[in-house]
């Protein structure tokens, strides 16, 4: 029988790479986009990719792309939840309206969409693509690695409480990928910086630059997103998937020193590490 997944935030980096490694070994890919480019982009890539418009903060619009898929689709066999964004900057100076709007897409964004296409997943796979953020340990990217935790917890507690669909939920932690998320993310976050107090701007200017110069170049170096998809095809490839996944070293020692450390020791390296780093700029 044919196999389906329905992948969010398709548009471009992890996701549209997980919507190509799923085409190419045959499954037909329910790839969700916001654009109409987006979604001719993606199918010209695969004939069995399928675009579908979905906004994962738009109840309306998980509604409307749910019916469609629903009338068109026997069952989904896994739902990989690749949508996100990052907020970030000096925690004090972040507006709780941006912080909101992080947990609206990489938190509550995911749910909704898992609530609402659970009736037609049976014997399938969940995956989330979380990130080492989840450790909790990134300074000025307390949001982000906030709505990881948070996600990855709630969706934890799902797994037990499931009954009788024997569904597997996978968490997908990558570390530094090349994408075009680290530009978006600059480009998205430098402005509410600027537009904050003279005394913030002043206080924060060293660290908000090795921000900026650390997310541009992450576009070139840290793993590839076709990485981290390979990965995910693997997980729902598997009949006992991990409970959890990393990718690239990165990842792999983050996640493991925040495991066995203390949490002052590890404060305290994050600390020196970022002086460090910070007195190279001035």
């Amino acid at each position: 029988m044919e196999k389906t997944v329905l992948i969010t935030g398709a548009s471009s980096g992890i996701g549209k790479e997980t919507a190509k490694i799923f085409a190419e070994n045959n499954y037909k890919v329910l790839a969700c986009v916001r654009k109409k480019s987006d979604k001719y982009k993606l199918e010209k890539l695969n004939k069995n990719i399928h675009g579908i418009y979905l906004d994962v903060t738009s109840q309306s619009g998980i509604d409307k792309a749910f019916w469609y898929i629903m009338k068109n689709t026997a069952k989904i066999d896994a739902l990989i939840n690749c949508a996100g964004i990052a907020v970030a900057g000096p925690i004090e100076a972040i507006p709780i309206k941006r912080i909101k709007e992080q947990f609206e897409v990489n938190t509550f964004g995911t749910l909704a969409v898992i609530q609402k296409f659970l009736p037609l997943m049976y014997n399938g796979k969940i995956v989330y693509v979380s990130s080492m953020a989840a450790s909790g340990i990134f300074p000025f990217l307390s949001p982000y690695c906030a709505s990881k935790k948070a996600t990855d917890i709630m969706l934890n507690s799902l797994s037990n409480e499931f009954k009788n669909n024997n569904i597997k939920i996978v968490s997908i932690k990558p570390g530094c990928i090349r994408t075009p998320f680290w530009n978006k993310s600059v480009d998205n976050n430098i402005p509410n910086f600027e537009a904050s107090s003279e005394t913030i701007k002043d206080k924060y200017k060293y660290e908000m630059k090795f921000l900026e110069e650390n997310a541009r170049a992450n576009n070139y170096k840290g793993s590839l997103p076709e990485d981290v998809a390979k990965t995910i095809y693997k997980a729902v490839s598997s009949k006992n998937p991990k409970l959890s996944y990393t990718v690239g070293q990165d990842a792999f020692w983050t996640m493991f020193f925040a495991k066995i450390l203390p949490q002052n020791i590890i404060n305290s390296a994050v600390k020196f590490v970022l002086k460090k780093r910070i007195e190279k700029l001035k």
